[in-house]
């Protein structure tokens, strides 16, 4: 098994990423390093802003990700500010936020940066289509998980083991992207 650190404190995108990874010969190691977050109008720039100040500490191959919630009738909102907005307001807040709101569509949207030591970050995208649901439902997951149900699924993300979120989920899809660069890498 090859190794691979995942710039993270979130032990969710950890378990994610492994049971993606694991199967193509990598052993994702959770490495907490922690990294300024950059105010950007894009996930994109986030995450390759991020790598870039990572690939200055760490002399190995690694993968970081930024996510973020974007509601339709807020023109996006949250977006870039997903988890500032989930650590002031929370569920409720956005719950809230959207009581007698009939447009509830949102989209969850993944961006992977993968680095190796002295080369440029690979950007990857991943999204997944749905919509608010009225109440919190579910415990599995984290962050926005209980309220979010993805089109073509029965339950939120909130409510799915980590296998069944990974047959919708935005990071499911760009680490799907990932996995096609890695293939190379072994």
């Amino acid at each position: 098994m090859k190794n691979i650190y995942f710039i993270t404190g979130n032990k969710g995108k950890v378990k994610e990423a492994t049971e993606k990874l694991r199967p193509l010969g990598f052993s994702v190691v959770q490495k907490d390093l922690g990294y300024p977050e950059v105010q950007a109008d894009s996930l994109e720039e986030v995450a390759a802003w991020g790598a870039s100040y990572v690939r200055e500490k760490l002399n190995q191959p690694f993968i970081l990700e930024d996510a973020g919630l974007f509601i339709e009738s807020f023109q996006g909102f949250p977006g870039v500010y997903s988890k500032y907005v989930f650590f002031t307001i929370g569920l409720d807040g956005i719950l809230r936020l959207l009581e007698g709101v009939e447009n509830r569509n949102a989209v969850f949207r993944s961006v992977y940066a993968y680095c190796e030591p002295g080369k440029k970050p690979v950007i990857l995208i991943g999204e997944c289509t749905g919509v608010i649901a009225k109440k919190k439902q579910g415990t599995h997951g984290f962050g926005y998980d209980p309220i979010f149900l993805p089109h073509g699924a029965q339950k939120t993300f909130g409510e799915m083991t980590v296998d069944e979120k990974n047959q919708f989920s935005h990071r499911a899809r760009a680490l799907e992207k990932l996995l096609t660069v890695l293939h190379d890498v072994k």
